[in-house]
């Protein structure tokens, strides 16, 4: 309910001119920049923004957003960051202050031009019209300084998740299981059927034993596979013998 009554606080031609933008913003994303479109609510637009490589900001993924009033185009969006960052633009609130959102606001600027315009704010900052002032001291006085914050700012709230693959996921977690453990062989296992046993270590018991290390080729186990006496029928036995006796 409350997304349909943000929709009816925009008049109707606004609404169509949004939805037309917001499709192409999702069909030709710009560079960088990724809109999350909500049909229901067009009043509040969220945009997920890459930090521009060569930039503190580098390997960051940075949510924004635009609230748009009922006089939109006529007046500016407000715009918010929700993801943390150290930026002399940005207030430690997530306002951002950019003269396109301000003085220098046109009716016919789209929302695409907006969204580019703050992502550029993040290659080329100005201190001189900054809402965070340690972020804007720091830029004209020590850059490396500010990059460095800017830098773990963007480690600790806007690093971009990284991918693991499926088998190295497994083989971390079963690192992780068997850490501190102790290494248990387990010894080949006697059957009576004749067939191979093995266990989580073992080899093919069939194959030639391997010598140890300083000393002579070690004997194979009386108890392996290859030692399973298979039950012989004692009637049989006894027929043939009775039969050899005759000859």
């Amino acid at each position: 309910m409350a997304s349909m009554a943000a929709n009816e606080n925009l008049p109707p031609t606004v609404i169509r001119q949004l939805a037309k933008e917001l499709k192409n913003l999702d069909d030709s994303p710009p560079e960088g920049i990724k809109v999350i479109v909500n049909d229901d609510d067009f009043a509040t637009i969220f945009a997920d923004i890459e930090g521009p490589a060569g930039t503190p900001y580098e390997n960051g993924i940075f949510r924004m957003k635009l609230i748009l009033s009922r006089d939109f185009p006529q007046s500016p969006p407000k715009g918010f960051f929700t993801t943390k960052i150290f930026h002399p633009n940005i207030a430690t609130s997530g306002e951002i202050c950019v003269n396109t959102l301000k003085k220098d606001w046109n009716p016919s600027l789209g929302l695409r031009h907006v969204l580019l315009v703050v992502r550029c704010l993040l290659i080329e900052p100005f201190p001189e019209s900054a809402l965070n002032e340690q972020a804007g001291k720091l830029l004209l006085e020590n850059y490396e300084e500010y990059a460095r914050h800017a830098r773990l700012y963007t480690s600790i709230h806007a690093l971009r998740p990284k991918n693991k693959s499926k088998s190295g996921a497994i083989s971390e977690s079963m690192t992780a299981l068997n850490k501190g453990q102790p290494h248990t062989v387990l010894a080949p296992i006697s059957t009576s059927t004749g067939t191979k046993a093995f266990g989580p270590n073992s080899q093919d018991r069939n194959a030639a034993p391997s010598a140890v290390s300083g000393g002579a080729p070690a004997a194979p186990r009386k108890d392996g596979p290859l030692a399973v006496k298979v039950p012989v029928d004692k009637k049989k036995m006894d027929a043939r013998k009775k039969s050899l006796k005759r000859l």
